[in-house]
């Protein structure tokens, strides 16, 4: 990759906080709140997937964690308002990501990709898939005709999405890729690493994948998943941005994996 097009540290970091991808983010403190308190309650649509038992009953240890993993506002009493992410900890997420895509290209593994994001997250997914074939990995491309959540599982530029009426849709659900593994296991395929985000990531990591996933900080499931070892890295990012402000973000992350990026 030319050294022009890929940003220092310092220079990401001052990208991320300027396009609200990390920073003050849009994510209200209210909505954050809410989701730790739904998965605190055992609500099943915010575990993304995993499979959280009795473990996390308590909505001050997850706003405790958010806050180290994600860089939230750890003051309990602010409860209304604005919410943060720590752009350190999202580019210190990055480098042990871009470990895991050295490692998969080294050894030439099976990857697969997926997004419940394809608004935002999607254009990231598909620049790593594109990079990790030309590394000579294959990128896994489930059995068309799948189904899930009323909708149709479609795989667009080495990517799985969720396609329903003409659209592709934002989904935290599980289902599209239980779907996927489960026509995988059938055809005797099973991906070495998956990288994706929402409940394709969690039920992926839920299934003893080794799982690489990104997250905003209203969805803690996936910060508890890499915290109890079922999903290996979560990126810590505001995951609905325009989607060619994550385009730094995409030139560091392969560059510290040692890829190239297609001009």
């Amino acid at each position: 990759m030319p050294h022009d097009t890929t940003p220092s540290r310092q220079s990401l970091a001052e990208h991320l906080i300027r396009t609200r991808i990390a920073g003050d983010v849009a994510t209200s403190r209210e909505n954050n709140l809410d989701h730790y308190r739904e998965l605190a309650e055992g609500n099943r649509y915010y575990w993304l997937g995993l499979d959280l038992g009795e473990r996390w009953t308590d909505p001050r240890a997850v706003l405790e964690l958010m806050v180290e993993r994600c860089g939230v506002v750890a003051d309990p009493k602010h409860r209304r308002g604005q919410d943060t992410i720590d752009a350190e900890l999202t580019i210190d997420a990055l480098d042990r990501m871009a470990v895991e895509l050295r490692k998969a290209a080294e050894s030439r593994a099976r990857v697969l990709f997926a997004t419940g994001h394809p608004a935002g997250m999607f254009a990231v997914h598909q620049a790593l898939a594109a990079a990790l074939r030309d590394a000579g990995c294959e990128i896994l491309l489930p059995a068309d005709r799948l189904y899930a959540d009323n909708g149709e599982i479609r795989h667009i530029g080495g990517v799985s999405v969720l396609h329903r009426g003409g659209n592709l849709m934002h989904t935290h659900s599980p289902d599209p890729m239980r779907e996927v593994l489960d026509a995988m296991e059938h055809e005797g395929q099973e991906p070495d690493l998956v990288v994706a985000d929402h409940g394709w990531a969690g039920f992926a990591g839920s299934q003893g994948i080794d799982t690489v996933g990104f997250a905003d900080c209203n969805d803690p499931a996936l910060f508890v998943g890499e915290a109890e070892g079922d999903l290996t890295v979560t990126v810590p990012l505001d995951d609905n941005v325009a989607p060619h402000l994550y385009d730094p973000l995409t030139a560091y992350l392969l560059a510290a994996a040692g890829l190239e990026a297609r001009s």
